[in-house]
């Protein structure tokens, strides 16, 4: 009997599942499973720019994609799965609480736009992230370097901030904030602790203004400049990221259960799902990939030497692993 893998892609519509036989990648069956909440228009506002998804559309999604997938694959391979590997949008991210909880799955906030997921095409924080970029032109440290020089209305610091200020309510309970593909990771695994979750390298590097030469994330100093009710998220975050390459933990007895596996087998950390899909597509120092779907990205890498100080203008992050093991990975978003 072989081994097998499941993939898991969070999309802007749907989840799918892709069941592969670990020994030579061929693909054993697939399945989709869109959104109800999202199909049905909850939640979300074209005339004001504002995307969200209840994390309850992911929880029952994922679920039902993985069963599905299971069962169409045949009989035993479910037994056979070994380890399982994800990838979301990004930056799709949610305000928790001192679990890891995102806001929308307690009672108080269960119908709060503001406490779900702001998918990543989210554009109500524009104004948050003008405020972003100014500073950081004017600070010790220009924390947008590698990230084109600029902050986007897309990125998770400004929906963060957006959120709190829109909807003062949460701050009581908003105690940090998780991208969806980390959120999933650490979920499967029994643990959304917010200060010990490991943290996508990926989506750190490219959106949160993660980079290793300033040690992590930005001073709180710098946060608090932007906003003081920014500032508060700091200390309950992270410092360390992951790469794809890295086990990020053990599937719990309660998901093994929900899902028909066997406890214990590894979870990948998290990615994002265009990074993800260059590497699908062979991508390689060399070879740029456009990666087409609710959006256009462009991806390459280049090793360090290559690069050595040169900055690269008008992206979206160039960030170290963040792609490929021992390669700067570059992106850059294309407006549809």
């Amino acid at each position: 009997m072989s081994n097998f893998v499941l993939g898991i892609d969070f999309g802007s519509d749907s989840v799918r599942c892709l069941v592969v036989d670990a020994a030579d990648g061929r693909e054993v069956s697939t399945a989709v499973r869109y959104y109800p909440r999202w199909q049905r228009g909850e939640y979300s506002s074209a005339a004001e720019n504002r995307y969200r998804h209840h994390p309850l559309d992911y929880i029952e999604s994922l679920e039902g994609v993985i069963r599905e997938a299971l069962s169409l694959a045949g009989e035993d391979v479910a037994a056979s799965v070994k380890g399982i590997a994800l990838d979301a949008t990004a930056s799709t991210v949610a305000i928790v609480d001192k679990k890891g909880t995102p806001l929308a799955l307690r009672e108080e906030y269960a119908e709060n736009p503001d406490a779900m997921f702001v998918l990543w095409k989210d554009h109500t924080a524009i104004d948050e992230a003008d405020r972003i970029k100014a500073l950081a032109k004017e600070w010790h440290t220009n924390y947008t370097k590698y990230c084109g020089d600029t902050y986007s209305c897309e990125w998770v610091w400004a929906k963060m901030l957006h959120c709190v200020k829109n909807s003062p309510e949460l701050l009581s309970d908003a105690h940090s904030w998780v991208e969806l593909c980390d959120w999933i990771v650490a979920m499967l695994g029994g643990d959304t602790t917010p200060e010990t979750i490991a943290r996508s390298r990926c989506v750190a590097g490219h959106k949160a203004l993660w980079h290793k030469e300033w040690g992590g994330l930005p001073e709180k100093a710098f946060f608090d400049e932007v906003d003081p009710l920014l500032g508060r998220y700091h200390s309950h975050l992270y410092t360390a990221t992951h790469t794809v390459d890295h086990c990020a933990g053990r599937l719990s007895k309660e998901w093994a259960s929900r899902l028909g596996l066997s406890e214990g087998i590894a979870i990948g950390a998290g990615g994002v799902d265009c990074h993800v899909g260059a590497v699908g597509a062979g991508v390689r120092e060399g070879v740029l990939v456009k990666v087409i779907g609710t959006s256009t990205c462009d991806i390459t890498v280049a090793r360090a030497e290559t690069l050595g100080d040169k900055i690269v203008r008008g992206i979206c992050g160039q960030a170290d692993d963040s792609v490929l093991p021992g390669y700067v990975g570059i992106e850059a978003g294309q407006s549809a």
